[in-house]
């Protein structure tokens, strides 16, 4: 990469637009000489962007959402705020690359970066393209993206299979996990994920499922901040036996990389939402999966990534409308108890990511940062 390139990264609102940039930003800084800024409307994370040297710069924005709210109309001020910062802003840094991850947050910078002929990134984590990268990707012939499938919904771009960037922390293998997080190792594992805030009916059905799991397994439950105490309090209640108790391991949110790392190495099953950050992360570690994903009323693309990953033969998929406490156990004893099928998801979790998404986009920024004057 040329000297002191710079690189804006954008898009936010969640941690799956957010945390692929920052496992680019280590790619990217691990070459070295280049400058990297992330702007939005807030950091999201200011120590994941203080650890890779990223200067924040504060861009507002609007959303639009897709449903009737009073909250549209007064954030049409600020979509245009937020235009006519974009502008100020990328005509004073300048950058040789703009690095778009989605969402409402990045599209006044994608339309002030066109404006000024700036080289734009597209990435697209999910089988379909979000509002903001189909629009960003009128202005740019470079695509990366994440599965196969999404490559028909861009008919004008060699899309790039780059698969997502993941932070390097959260590929580690611990060894003796178990041990680290003094569950029993003689039993096998399940880490129940929720997503940042966690899923209010997938920890009632865990809680009512614990009579029945601890006796044969190990249970690392991520239950969200805002459910935490009460998920914890109802355990105490419903699990007498503090043995049975001591298999249980309740955490508000994994907001350390090392922690998750080691919460994946010790799982043999992984039972999650289907956000495309956390199948990525499932499939790198090659474990098999059971996903429920959130209903389409309220996440238009968890369905469609939670199919697609499983027409691999890597993963399940429970929709929430059918979720019971009897289905969700047959489906963890099927998986687990037949060696056979347990062998062949974990193998095709192992072959369904590309294991390196964070070069190969670095790859692709690099080159596009070298040819821009």
């Amino acid at each position: 990469m040329k000297p002191n390139a710079r690189i804006l990264l954008t898009g936010g609102g969640s941690g799956g637009h957010f945390y692929p940039l920052i496992a680019l930003a280590e790619a990217l800084n691990a070459r070295g000489g280049v400058e990297l800024f992330y702007i939005g409307p807030e950091p999201y994370d200011s120590k994941a962007l203080e650890t890779e040297g990223i200067t924040f710069v504060s861009c507002p924005a609007g959303k639009q959402r897709r449903y009737p709210s009073i909250l549209n109309f007064l954030d049409i001020f600020k979509v245009l705020a937020g235009f006519f910062v974009a502008f100020y802003k990328l005509y004073i840094l300048y950058p040789d690359v703009v690095v778009s991850k989605g969402g409402y947050t990045s599209v006044p910078i994608i339309l002030a970066a066109a404006f000024f002929r700036i080289p734009i990134v597209v990435h697209e984590s999910d089988t379909r393209p979000g509002r903001a990268n189909a629009l960003a990707a009128h202005f740019t012939p470079h695509v990366a993206i994440s599965f196969e499938d999404v490559r028909q919904f861009f008919p004008k771009h060699e899309a790039t299979l780059t698969g997502i960037p993941v932070r390097k922390k959260l590929l580690e293998s611990i060894p003796d996990a178990a041990s680290l997080l003094e569950l029993d190792t003689k039993l096998p594992t399940i880490l129940i994920l929720g997503g940042s805030q966690g899923a209010e009916r997938l920890n009632t059905l865990v809680l009512e499922l614990l009579h029945t799991l601890l006796p044969a397994y190990n249970v690392i439950h991520q239950t969200g901040r805002q459910h935490f105490d009460v998920t914890v309090l109802s355990a105490r209640e419903l699990v007498e036996d503090n043995a049975l108790l001591g298999r249980y391991r309740p955490i508000a949110f994994f907001d350390n990389p090392s922690t998750l790392a080691t919460a994946y190495s010790a799982a043999s099953l992984i039972i999650s939402r289907a956000g495309t950050g956390t199948i990525y992360e499932i499939a790198l570690h090659g474990k098999p999966s059971i996903l429920i994903p959130i209903p389409e009323g309220i996440s238009h693309d968890q369905r469609t990534n939670a199919f697609a990953y499983a027409r691999s033969g890597a993963a399940s998929v429970i929709e929430e409308a059918n979720l019971r406490d009897s289905l969700l156990m047959e489906e963890i004893t099927r998986i687990i108890k037949n060696t056979a099928l347990y062998t062949d998801m974990a193998m095709k979790a192992t072959h369904f990511a590309p294991q390196n998404g964070a070069l190969l986009l670095a790859d692709m920024v690099s080159s596009i940062a070298d040819s821009h004057t």
